[in-house]
């Protein structure tokens, strides 16, 4: 696992612990049923407090992408989990509120973005 921590972002330490390790289980380089490293060795490992590290955990808990088991440590949920569906559901309508943005900066029609729309779907298919 991989947090690369910026001094110059506008987003608090444990923010940007937190969304880097929810982006990496998004994209699966952190897989479902993977142990993080605890909350000490991940402080130490990237140079911050635990109360930080226990911060990022405690939120991507309640965003229900981990969770403490006991005699485990912390696991990285399945992406059948409901909390974890919301997630990419909101990742979707973000990037379409973007692709309507630039649609209508374009001077696209409705029509023309679901066809924009249905041929990257129909590309995927194919892969």
């Amino acid at each position: 696992m991989k947090i690369i921590i910026r001094s110059q972002s506008e987003l608090p330490i444990y923010a940007q612990i937190a969304e880097q390790i929810r982006e990496q289980i998004l994209t699966g380089t952190i897989p479902e049923g993977a142990v993080l490293p605890s909350i000490r060795a991940l402080a130490r490992e990237i140079g911050v407090s635990v109360i930080t590290t226990t911060r990022a955990y405690g939120d991507l808990e309640k965003e229900g992408f981990i969770a403490a088991v006991q005699g485990t440590g912390t696991v990285v949920l399945s992406r059948d989990n409901e909390l974890l569906r919301e997630q990419y559901l909101k990742r979707v309508e973000d990037s379409l509120m973007d692709a309507i943005s630039t649609a209508r900066t374009a001077g696209l029609d409705k029509k023309e973005l679901f066809d924009v729309l249905e041929a990257l779907w129909a590309s995927e298919e194919e892969v």
